[in-house]
This record gives C-alpha cells, sequence and structure tokens, in this order.
C-alpha cells in the first residue's frame, strides 16, 4: 500500500496554457480581407455564454476609414470601433462608449476585444505574432459595462453574432480574423475527473481534469474547462470542454468543482463552486447537477441546484469519493469575508444514502487552519486520504476519512494556495497544480494567476528522477 506521506514529489513541468481563443465556437477568417464601408460582415454565433474573444491582424487603415469589431444580436452589442481618423480604440455597448484606448504607434498590429462576464478588455500585440505571450492589455472596463447591458443575461447573449464592419471612406484591410469562446490568461483550481469507485477517468491514454479558466479580471472573469493530459507529457495538454452556469436567468462562469463519472449508467455528477457572481456580501456555495450529457467534451451551459452541505457558512472546491461504500463529500467553510482577509479552511460530510448530495451529514471540520483550501479526495492503494493546501503555513496537510491530521505531504510548496491535485499515472505519482504568477496584472488587477506546475514522485522502493539522474552523471563522470 502506498504511503502518501513516504512520496516526495519534485517539480518536472512549469508553462502557461494560455490563449485568447479557445478552440471552441472558432470562426477564422484569414487574409487579406478587405472590409467594404458601411456593410457589416457577419461572422457566425457567439458563444452562449459571456466569455468571446474577437481579434483581428489589422494591416491597413486608410485615412477617412474607420473599423468595429465585436459581438450583436437583437438584445444589445459590444463593438471594439475605431472611428474615422480617429487616434483610440473605443469600447461600445449598445453605442454608448465606456472606455477607450489610444491607437498603437505602429500602423499594422493585431487588436483584441475580449468579454468576460461583464467585463471587457481590449488588448494588442505586434503584426503577424501568434506568440499569445505577446498580447498586452490597453484598457479593461466592468462597472460602466454592466450599467448599459448586462451580458450575462440569457435574453442578452440569444441572438448575438461575431461581427466585424467598416465605414466612412478608404479601405480597411486585415491581414486575419478570428473569433470564438475565450480560453485562458492561464489556469488553477485542477481536479482529476473521476468514476465512482475513485479511479481516474482517462480517454486516449489521456487524463481528464477540470481546471479554472483564468480570467482577464477577478474571479467573476474566469470560468470552468475540461482538460487532457498525459502527465509525462505535460506539454501535450488540450483543452477539450467548457462548462458554464445556468441560474437566476443568468448564465455564469462558476467554476472549481469535480465531475464524478458512472461508467455503468453514463451519468454525470457535477459539483461546482458559485465563484461566477461572487462578492462577499453573497458569498459562495456548492450547487450540482447529474446528467447523461458527455460535461467533458465542447460546450455546455448547465443548470444546478444548490447543494446542502452540514454548514452555516460559505463553501467550496467540493470533492467527492466512495469511501468505505459510503459517499464523502470534502469541502473548503468560509466563517469570514474578512476585513482583513477571507478565511477558510476543510470540512467534511458523507451519507448514508445512494444518492451522494443527499442526506449529508457533518464529519468535521479544521478551524484550526485559515487560509487552507484546494481539498482533493485521493486513494493511495486501500486508503483514502482528503488531500489540502495551507497558504499559511506553506504546507500540503494530509487527512484520514475522519477528517484527522495524518502528516504532510511532501512537495515543493510555490506561490499563491496550490492546489495538491495527486493522481497515479504512467507507473508514477505527479501533483498537477498551479501558482500565481500573474499577467498584466498592472491593468487587469488581480485573478490572471495560474501557471501550470507539475510534480512527480516515483512510488517508494524505486530510485526518484533526481537519484537516477545523479547516477547517471556519476556513471557518465566514471567514464570520462
Amino acid at each position: 500500500m502506498t504511503d502518501p506521506l513516504r512520496l516526495a514529489f519534485a517539480e518536472v513541468h512549469r508553462s502557461r496554457p494560455r490563449a485568447l481563443v479557445s478552440p471552441f465556437g472558432r470562426v477564422h477568417r484569414p487574409g487579406p480581407l478587405h472590409l467594404v464601408p458601411g456593410a457589416r460582415t457577419d461572422l457566425g454565433s457567439a458563444p452562449p455564454a459571456p466569455f468571446w474573444a474577437v481579434t483581428a491582424d489589422v494591416a491597413r487603415i486608410d485615412p477617412g476609414a474607420g473599423v468595429a469589431l465585436g459581438v450583436a444580436g437583437p438584445g444589445g452589442s459590444v463593438l471594439l470601433r475605431r472611428a474615422p481618423d480617429g487616434d483610440r480604440w473605443l469600447v461600445e455597448v449598445s453605442g454608448v462608449v465606456v472606455c477607450s484606448a489610444p491607437l498603437p504607434p505602429e500602423p499594422a498590429h493585431r487588436v483584441a476585444v475580449v468579454g468576460n462576464e461583464n467585463q471587457v478588455t481590449v488588448l494588442t500585440a505586434p503584426a503577424g505574432s501568434s506568440d499569445e505571450g505577446s498580447w498586452r492589455p490597453l484598457v479593461t472596463e466592468r462597472e460602466a459595462v454592466r450599467r448599459v447591458l448586462d451580458l450575462r443575461r440569457a435574453d442578452v447573449l440569444a441572438g448575438l453574432r461575431f461581427v466585424v464592419e467598416a465605414d466612412g471612406t478608404g479601405t480597411v484591410e486585415l491581414a486575419d480574423l478570428l473569433a470564438g469562446s475565450f480560453g485562458a490568461a492561464g489556469v488553477r483550481d485542477p481536479q482529476v475527473v473521476t468514476t465512482t469507485d475513485g479511479r481516474p477517468l482517462v480517454r486516449d491514454g489521456r487524463l481528464l481534469l477540470t481546471m479554472t479558466c483564468a480570467g482577464l479580471g477577478f474571479f467573476q472573469q474566469a470560468h470552468w474547462g475540461v482538460w487532457a493530459l498525459d502527465p509525462a507529457d505535460p506539454g501535450s495538454l488540450e483543452q477539450v470542454g467548457e462548462l458554464f452556469s445556468r441560474r437566476d436567468g443568468l448564465v455564469l462562469g462558476d467554476h472549481a468543482g469535480h465531475v464524478v463519472v458512472d461508467e455503468d449508467t453514463g451519468v454525470a455528477t457535477v459539483l461546482v463552486s458559485t465563484w461566477g457572481d461572487h462578492d462577499p456580501g453573497r458569498g459562495v456555495h456548492v450547487r450540482a447537477v447529474r446528467t447523461t450529457a458527455d460535461v467533458l467534451l465542447g460546450t455546455h451551459v448547465l443548470g444546478t441546484e444548490r447543494v446542502d452541505l452540514p454548514t452555516e457558512v460559505s463553501a467550496w472546491d467540493p470533492t467527492l469519493a466512495r469511501v468505505g461504500g459510503r459517499w464523502h463529500l470534502g469541502f473548503v467553510e468560509c466563517p469570514s469575508f474578512g476585513p482583513p482577509r477571507y478565511e477558510f479552511h476543510p470540512a467534511l460530510a458523507a451519507t448514508d444514502d445512494p444518492d451522494p448530495l443527499r442526506g449529508l451529514r457533518r464529519v468535521g471540520g479544521d478551524p484550526g487552519r485559515s487560509q487552507t483550501e484546494g481539498t482533493v479526495w485521493q486513494r493511495f492503494g486501500d486508503g483514502w486520504y482528503l488531500l489540502a493546501s495551507d497558504g499559511d503555513a506553506r504546507t500540503y496537510p494530509v487527512y484520514d476519512a475522519q477528517l484527522r491530521e495524518r502528516g504532510l505531504l511532501q512537495a515543493p510548496y510555490g506561490t499563491n494556495i496550490p492546489h495538491p491535485m495527486v493522481v497515479p499515472a504512467a507507473g508514477a505519482w505527479w501533483v498537477v497544480t498551479f501558482d500565481g504568477t500573474p499577467w498584466g496584472d498592472d491593468v487587469l488587477g488581480y485573478g490572471t494567476h495560474g501557471d501550470l506546475v507539475v510534480m512527480r514522485a516515483d512510488p517508494p522502493g524505486r530510485p526518484s528522477l533526481r537519484a537516477r539522474a545523479g547516477a547517471v552523471r556519476r556513471r557518465l563522470t566514471r567514464g570520462a
């Protein structure tokens, strides 16, 4: 039996999954595109959620010509516009200018307009660049946008189309045009998709996991994605799905949750945290839905219901496992949103009911910790353990199924509060996690963080990667 306390992890990979446009709902018009003044070009349907992006490689705008790109429909519009002979990019929401940014000094450049919830961001990059890291945010706005139009409303989203148009006189030439669902500024909150017996779900040789897709702003600007990963080849990480929540007449980017699939019935139990409309006054709670839809592939907007957890305070980071024949639901509870800071710790509930979401009773909590989240169930041999991450102590506490602390995971602790998503694969144990590296935070503020970090531990009794590398070096040295 593997003892999680004896595993020693070391970092083996770090990267930044990042893309303004995701693989979903893509519309690509390679150039050159010559826009006719006075005519609007319909590029196709926008996503069913307020998370989208339109990018254009601007080759030429003649004097007297203007251009606009974005989304428009019967319920309203968001357009990034450069007026004829204008010297700024303007963000118009249903015809009202809500913010602007100066044009880059280079006549040819890439420009993007991104919608994340009710926040709209303008970015620019060098002409012809294909590096997602080359995008630079110029301006972002939320309050003025939502005063004009709530982009989360189902009636506003209905009928939205991607559009581009030219006005004035002269020629507008685009070298490339790309639109689709928004991708991610980074990733965080990993949770491997599991089966009802606790095995990681594998398709085509790759683990499936959910991760939060960091947006261009705070938690409301993030959403939830499904990813495929071979831990032995982390560079092959691919986003294969995106999940949104429908509640109270709104479509939201709720995230930080867990998907459990019953392979016999095809039913997926989806648990998620309500970060999509978070503010401290409203708090956060856990919601769920059970569905036969293949939520692990493509775009889904899911209606969810609140889970009746045995806690009187806010809760997030649900993780579900059947331990000893009983369903156990780990989560994080938050007794205070401050000031001066949020206070949160692990908690655990269990039920004797065959329905994992019914009849949950409290097993316990760990109120002695106040910056601990990222609860993750994992089975090591025949034993189940609840793992978490303590941002104050910078450690990963390991609990048993009674929420009794058994020790600490031996793994490097990075920045932010990295979740200890431990999983067995390819003959080794892995931690898939994230860190607090931001992107564009001088303009966008807190919330864009999330490098992908992968760590590895060999099973006890086998030499570690570091030990094997040292042995190779010694042999080479002797041979020299």
